[in-house]
């Protein structure tokens, strides 16, 4: 247990950072720009480690708490998620709640932190991100009870460690809800990280921006939080989505851990895609996508028990 925990923890502190670079190293590819290096994140989140900050004289505690809990929720919700085949350090039955409500918790730190400012801008931020989190949660719970009916498990463990040992095994029903729910929890995975076509990370527009409103007034350690757990958070929500399409798992650890870092690249370089070949959608069609996710996760379901 102790060395899936030291496993864990250093696949999510060392690579995550990487994915934000390689979607970006993705999007200059594909628009004939040399854009930033893959490393940029890194350097950011040490430059800004070693900054001051600069905080408002009408800001409490509340306003400190959000980029620490931003920071805490994807390294606990990681121990429950199994990397590939590397089995997850905590498990059991129903963590799939703790697991959702947990980002919850860093959702509802980050409203207040951003409401704490008294600025209106944040305030609308805050609106905006609670409104479409409550539509995106819905398709997340279906897919969870997807995976539960196809393992016969109630913990993540369980679950995606059930289709590796059976292979996904692609024929039937399955075959057809498997792809439907990658499907689903990609869709997710780009709401929840504030991509493209939801939001665009890069923009700073406070009449169309979402996550990155919220986050406006801080800085130095407090920024650094920010962006290591969003980068975190990427990649946990991608390895939902990875852990649906590996293969069988093998009995050599080094090729199960390489085989998982390599789909995860994949998978940023998929958003790097998406994102280059979409724009971003008009506010009032993102409740419609967020509608249509959760339907495509249910009829998933409906397949299933046919």
């Amino acid at each position: 247990m102790l060395t899936r925990l030291l496993l864990h923890l250093l696949l999510l502190l060392v690579v995550a950072p990487l994915l934000p670079g390689i979607i970006t190293r993705t999007k200059a590819v594909i628009s004939g720009r040399q854009g930033a290096p893959l490393l940029q994140l890194y350097r950011d989140i040490w430059k800004l480690l070693r900054k001051g900050m600069v905080l408002s004289t009408t800001t409490t505690w509340v306003f400190r708490a959000g980029p620490v809990v931003g920071l805490a929720v994807p390294i606990l919700a990681a121990l429950l998620l199994p990397f590939g085949a590397i089995g997850a350090p905590l498990s059991f039955s129903g963590d799939l709640i703790l697991f959702v409500y947990l980002f919850g918790l860093a959702r509802f730190f980050t409203v207040l932190a951003a409401m704490d400012t008294g600025s209106s801008f944040e305030g609308m931020g805050a609106a905006r991100e609670v409104t479409f989190s409550c539509l995106a949660e819905p398709t997340i719970f279906i897919a969870f009870i997807v995976l539960a009916r196809i393992s016969g498990s109630l913990s993540l463990d369980g679950m995606y460690g059930a289709l590796l040992v059976s292979g996904h095994t692609l024929h039937g029903a399955t075959g057809i809800t498997l792809p439907l729910t990658a499907i689903s929890l990609f869709i997710v995975l780009l709401a929840e990280n504030s991509r493209i076509p939801f939001d665009d990370p890069n923009t700073h527009l406070e009449l169309t921006m979402i996550h990155e409103v919220m986050v406006l007034d801080h800085s130095g350690p407090d920024f650094a939080f920010i962006l290591y757990g969003s980068a975190m958070k990427l990649f946990v929500m991608g390895a939902l989505v990875v852990n649906l399409l590996l293969p069988l798992a093998s009995q050599n650890q080094p090729a199960d851990v390489g085989l998982f870092i390599v789909a995860m690249v994949i998978l940023a370089i998929a958003v790097g895609l998406v994102e280059s070949a979409m724009a971003r959608l008009r506010l009032i069609r993102i409740p419609q996508l967020l509608v249509g996710t959760s339907l495509l996760s249910l009829f998933a379901l409906i397949l299933l028990l046919r």
